[in-house]
């Protein structure tokens, strides 16, 4: 089989680089692992963007990193690379019971219901075992609303977690002094967690929508970049110069740029 023979190929190369690469042999999965969140993020990068080629070496990239971290386990004769592979065939298969089974589930939602279920019967210790702490933020706040949600513990419906959000930005405003804090300062600490509460609400907000908040923040971001760059470019078009112009007029050409991006 041409896919056996590939995988057999990158698991030869592997094995080599490791034994013959001075850089391959000093790494450990401590080392290893800084590399493999990067090009996990590559390879959304390139799925978001819809780019097939780049998707395809990216991924490469990544199965690299699988083959190298299970190579690192074998060796402390804690698995390998079959095992991983058998492990997660095994678990697919017991968690897609109305596929592999005879449980019914008919939508996304029953299928989510199910895995909750599955995973609560596999010995899940308690309602946030194994969220893992190197999640980004937003992602970290989703996934333990997710738990929390799992048990019952969420607002009924969208209205309920959208009155949360206004209400959390009441508070916000409640904590706020009469000016601004200086630059590089460290903020009031009750600013912050009301802050943090708000953006907590936020999140909660986007799941409820099924909005995945990592994902439309950073689009959110890339769109006022690209803005900005355009609102300077509009300016410098007209002989301004957009860093001198007062707010309004900076406001004026982003306004122009918006209507274009």
């Amino acid at each position: 089989m041409a896919l056996a023979d590939a995988l057999l190929e990158l698991q030869e190369l592997t094995e080599r680089l490791r034994r013959d690469c001075p850089w391959d042999r000093e790494q450990t999965a401590q080392t290893i692992v800084p590399h493999t969140v990067e090009e996990a993020y590559e390879v959304a990068d390139a799925a978001l963007a819809d780019k097939p080629e780049k998707l395809l070496d990216e991924l490469g990239d990544l199965l690299f990193q699988v083959y190298f971290l299970a190579l690192l386990l074998s060796e402390r004769g804690h698995g390998d690379l079959e095992q991983v592979a058998r492990a997660v065939h095994e678990k697919l298969v017991r968690r897609h019971p109305h596929v592999f089974g005879d449980v019914e589930a008919r939508t996304p939602g029953h299928v989510r219901e199910n895995w909750e279920r599955l995973k609560e019967e596999e010995g899940r210790e308690g309602i946030f075992h194994h969220v893992p702490e190197t999640f980004p933020a937003l992602l970290l706040a989703r996934k333990v609303q997710r738990r929390a949600a799992a048990v019952g513990f969420e607002y009924p419906d969208v209205a309920g977690a959208l009155a949360d959000l206004e209400s959390e930005l009441e508070e916000v405003k409640g904590e706020l002094g009469a000016a601004d804090p200086e630059p590089e300062t460290p903020p009031d600490r009750r600013v912050a967690e009301e802050l943090g509460d708000l953006l907590f609400a936020c999140v909660n907000v986007a799941r409820r929508l099924n909005v995945d908040p990592e994902l439309e923040l950073r689009w959110a971001s890339d769109r006022f970049a690209r803005r900005v760059e355009r609102a300077e470019e509009l300016a410098r078009r007209e002989g301004e110069r957009f860093a001198d112009l007062d707010l309004d007029a900076q406001d004026r050409y982003f306004d122009l740029a918006k209507e274009e991006l």
